[in-house]
């Protein structure tokens, strides 16, 4: 009876099983770690200001006043007869999204440095919360100004909302990445931050922000589906304007890319975790 006891408690599936159990309770903390990081951001992004979570929604609103105000007076209008207000919203928040993605993650171990203190908190999830603020964030900024535009024109019209949805989470999945890189990075250089800004500054222009794929001759096209960030940007449009269409977005591109950036950042992560200094 003892030896039979023995040999269960010695089989394969009972090691399967610890594993599993001690996978689970790590995804568990890690979890906890992140909410409770996500909340010390909403608390110090926000917390502080009189008007709190409404100025996320009042920048992204200037910035869409000025260049509607820009299209107004230069007489331009709107590609395959989209709406302005639209069209702008689905380029600049989209972009919006990535760029603050990228500008937060990167700087995530040096605005939260005193909590590396702690055994259970890592860069990876400082890096983690970040990205997830700066989705919710954004997402609701968007959600927001197009539903008020919509109640305001009194017409909706969606294509695929699960598109919409899907090409903004990629977009915070690919700024987190390029973020992570990096944070990473800087680590061990302490001008990581400032060649971030100056590497992804012209994307600004060339993301689609203010011209779709269509618009581009075709040698022009085959450049630009080099930059991931366009492909986030059709795919959110492809799925907002109705007959746009989504041939341009490629998915598997733009996940291989997520996918490559992010295992580049999760072992330069690991690499400078020790040279980190509290």
């Amino acid at each position: 009876m003892t030896t039979d006891t023995a040999l269960v408690d010695a089989s394969p599936d009972r090691g399967w099983r610890e594993e599993l159990s001690l996978l689970a309770r790590g995804l568990v903390v890690q979890a906890e770690v992140v909410h409770a990081v996500f909340l010390r951001e909403t608390r110090t992004r926000f917390g502080n200001y009189r008007l709190g979570y409404l100025w996320a929604i009042a920048d992204p609103i200037i910035i869409i006043a000025t260049f509607y105000t820009f299209f107004r007076l230069l007489g331009r209008s709107a590609p395959l007869g989209m709406d302005v207000f639209e069209f702008l919203t689905t380029g600049l928040l989209p972009y919006r999204l990535f760029a603050s993605c990228a500008a937060q993650v990167g700087e995530a171990v040096n605005g939260n440095r005193a909590l590396l203190f702690y055994p259970r908190v890592l860069p990876v999830d400082l890096a983690i919360a970040r990205g997830l603020f700066e989705f919710v964030t954004y997402t609701t900024v968007f959600i927001v100004l197009m539903g008020g535009h919509a109640l305001y024109t009194q017409h909706l019209a969606i294509e695929s909302p699960l598109h919409v949805i899907a090409g903004l989470l990629l977009l915070a999945l690919l700024g987190t990445a390029v973020g992570l890189v990096f944070c990473a990075i800087g680590v061990v250089w302490s001008s990581a931050d400032k060649a971030r800004g100056a590497i992804l500054r012209p994307f600004f222009w060339i993301s689609g922000v203010f011209f779709t794929m269509s618009m581009l001759p075709g040698n022009i096209q085959a450049l630009a589906s080099l930059n991931p960030i366009i492909h986030g940007v059709e795919l959110v449009r492809g799925g907002w304007f109705v007959g746009h269409g989504l041939e341009h977005a490629s998915l598997t591109y733009l996940l291989r890319v997520i996918l490559g950036l992010t295992l580049a950042g999760l072992l330069l992560e690991r690499y400078t975790r020790p040279r980190i200094e509290l």
